[in-house]
């Protein structure tokens, strides 16, 4: 890091290292010890649940790396991301550094247990269909560790710099990377089919977003709050060491809440969506299918995959022989690459797929009863179908009433296959809450010093918070993956903009350029660790 991104502050630098002691490293490490075991508990639990004894040696050991790998990520997500939440409360006095990160770190870890899950799908469907379908494959391998591998190498090497990136815009970077390399090595077809360009553009957008907003709401909030409240405390910088008037500490505290809190909850789902493929593909009859649906839904779900499979046939053309169901899998798989799912044939391979769904639940009356050597093809029906339903858009000319089952079905389909076991949830809460513990300083001086030439004053640290802590909150609700760091930084830009308190130039360009060169850099790295790994497995 150069001498520019290390020079003190105006207003003065807190004490970083304030109230550290052997004796909460020892507790940390112990955490990590107590967190790891109660992994390796979980899925020999979940194993033993449905009568599998264990799995091959090899298996097993691939499984406990990937996991490792993947709760990797989430520790350095933690670290990385999560400083960017309590700068603001460190850099006005409202809470020492340690008690900032430890408070912080415990609504990272609530957020994610009380997550949705949405996002984390969201993230999954970015990579190619056959992927996400032979996870268990060594290609499928190959996937998990090249993007795991490349985010959390991305990631470090900007918190090293004391640059603010984004996570999820290096995550996304490395799967769009993972998905070229695997067309780029596939004997045949179109290179766009190696990544779902449509989520991606969705999801590119909301990351393309979170700069912009947090840049002018923060400000625009900043300036509403000199017109509306001018009680001249709130906009002058901390004076030493001394706290903020109470109200106003109490507010910094509530907006850094928060944003931990939603961090917590969206940023979290990432790794559990590549932990849930991990799963699936190590253990596919523990984790294929959620076999904590009640049996009592099972009725409703087969009448519902049989009035699907009706629907489906009658927009089918009049075939003279039916695809088997290894056809019509082959079939939708290539419909869903190419986006062209709103097709007769296609609907006739959808029929025979929900006819086979309802057969299969209807002969075990639960998903738990259902064979081991069923699961796989069972879990693969029903995302292919849930996946054509969803990308069918305006081509399908289905009735409104048509339209309402097709939907239903949809919604139980993913109820069955989208599902995070309560101690995935657990594992990342944990992961996240710990990273944000570790490796937070560096990060924290760059958006407490170096966004602007002024000192962060009380109204500023509020403002870049409040913003934040909206939007993210609302991209969860929606599914939508963002950046806490692009929200939060660009709002601590906005609000010395609008402050008038000028900006350092110079931290704006590295971070300008981390931004561009995130996604070409993480995809790079991902494509040839892709293709290394094709090669090992």
């Amino acid at each position: 890091m150069s001498d520019t991104m290390l020079s003190s502050p105006v207003g003065g630098r807190p004490n970083m290292r304030k109230g550290e002691h052997q004796a909460f490293r020892m507790f940390f490490l112990g955490v990590i010890a107590a967190a790891l075991a109660f992994v390796g508990y979980s899925v020999l639990a979940d194993l033993h649940a449905v009568g599998t004894s264990g799995i091959a040696t090899g298996a097993f050991a691939l499984l406990a790396l990937a996991l490792l790998i993947a709760l990797g990520f989430e520790f350095v997500n933690g670290f990385h991301d999560t400083a960017n939440a309590v700068a603001t409360v460190i850099y006005t006095n409202s809470l020492p550094p340690l008690v900032a990160v430890v408070w912080s770190g415990m609504w990272n870890l609530l957020g994610v247990l009380t997550s949705s899950g949405a996002v984390a799908y969201s993230v999954v469907t970015l990579l190619p269909v056959e992927l996400i379908l032979q996870v268990g494959s060594g290609a499928g391998h190959a996937m998990i560790f090249a993007l795991l591998l490349s985010a959390i190498v991305w990631n470090l090497a900007t918190w090293a710099l004391g640059i603010p990136n984004s996570s999820s815009h290096a995550l996304v970077g490395s799967i769009l990377g993972v998905g070229l390399a695997n067309q780029l090595m596939s004997p045949s077809g179109s290179a766009l089919y190696g990544v779902d360009w449509m989520q991606v553009k969705k999801v590119f957008s909301a990351l393309l977003f979170s700069p912009l907003c947090g840049f002018i709401l923060a400000a625009g909030l900043f300036m509403v709050l000199r017109v509306v409240v001018r009680n001249a405390a709130l906009y002058r910088a901390p004076e030493g060491d001394a706290p903020p008037p109470l109200w106003i500490r109490g507010l910094l505290i509530g907006t850094c809440t928060g944003v931990s809190f939603f961090h917590g909850s969206n940023d979290g789902q990432k790794g559990m969506g590549l932990i849930m493929l991990i799963l699936i593909g190590a253990a596919p009859t523990a984790y294929a299918l959620n076999r904590a649906m009640p049996d009592s839904m099972m009725p409703g779900f087969v009448e519902t995959a049989q009035q699907a499979s009706h629907v489906f046939d009658v927009h089918a053309q009049p075939m003279l022989k039916q695809p088997t169901a290894e056809e019509a899998r082959a079939q939708v798989t290539d419909a869903l690459r190419i986006k062209s799912v709103a097709r007769p044939e296609v609907y006739a391979a959808l029929s025979v797929l929900s006819a086979d769904i309802a057969q299969a639940v209807s002969g075990y009356h639960s998903l738990h009863e259902i064979p081991a050597a069923t699961v796989p093809n069972v879990r693969t029906d029903m995302y292919l179908v849930a996946e054509a339903i969803h990308n069918m858009g305006k081509a399908a000319t289905f009735s409104t009433e048509e339209d309402s089952e097709l939907a239903k079905f949809m919604k139980q389909l993913n109820a069955g296959t989208r599902f995070i076991p309560v101690w995935v949830k657990i594992a990342v809460a944990l992961a996240l809450g710990l990273g944000t513990m570790v490796g937070w300083k560096r990060i924290v001086v760059t958006v407490g010093e170096k966004i602007g030439k002024s000192h962060l004053t009380y109204a500023q640290g509020a403002s870049a918070e409040f913003v934040a802590m909206g939007t993210i909150g609302l991209a969860e609700g929606y599914g939508l993956p963002v950046s806490t760091t692009h929200i939060l930084s660009s709002g601590v830009a906005g609000t010395m903009a609008a402050g008038g308190g000028g900006l350092q130039w110079g931290t704006l360009r590295a971070m300008g350029m981390a931004w561009i060169t995130t996604l070409p850099a993480a995809m790079l790295i991902s494509g040839v660790l892709y293709v290394v790994f094709r090669h090992i497995f």
